[in-house]
């Protein structure tokens, strides 16, 4: 028997990193895309971070010339309730794994932005780790998806 015959389904080959800086590797920067009124306009951002180093580092800040502010969140579901809460000390890389930021997870807040994010156009964010310094990106803008408590109801919605 010819063991060639046997194989399993394709994996998706893993995906360029959009940025590399050291030893940490940025896959899938995006944006929810938003057309609410501005000034008081707000978006979560989301990526996955590899950390190929010895050391772990922490997302400590970022920055956009597009939004007010952008801040580090966490959010827990707790029953039927969201609880969002700002990570003042900034999220962690460990060394040799991966952190993803996630809606329902980890995220940036963008307040404030100065102009609605169109689906297709990219943002300029710059990502600051306590150990690996400034890593410039363009986080792709994509449909909003759900939001709030609709993601509380999300498997309603896989059909």
């Amino acid at each position: 028997m010819v063991s060639w015959f046997r194989r399993g389904p394709k994996e998706a080959p893993p995906s360029a990193p959009a940025a590399v800086h050291g030893p940490l590797e940025v896959h899938k920067p995006w944006v929810r895309g938003s057309s609410r009124p501005l000034p008081s306009s707000a978006a979560g951002a989301f990526l996955s971070i590899t950390n190929k180093g010895p050391d772990h580092d922490r997302l400590v800040a970022a920055s956009s010339p597009l939004a007010e502010r952008i801040e580090l969140y966490g959010i827990k579901v707790v029953e039927a309730d969201i609880e969002m809460r700002p990570l003042a000390a900034g999220i962690t890389v460990q060394a040799g794994h991966t952190t993803t930021l996630k809606p329902r997870g980890y995220h940036l807040l963008l307040q404030g932005l100065t102009a609605p994010l169109a689906k297709g156009s990219t943002l300029p964010v710059t990502l600051t780790f306590e150990k690996a310094g400034a890593v410039a990106l363009e986080f792709a803008v994509e449909e909003p998806g759900l939001i709030g408590e609709a993601i509380l109801n999300e498997e309603h919605h896989r059909g």
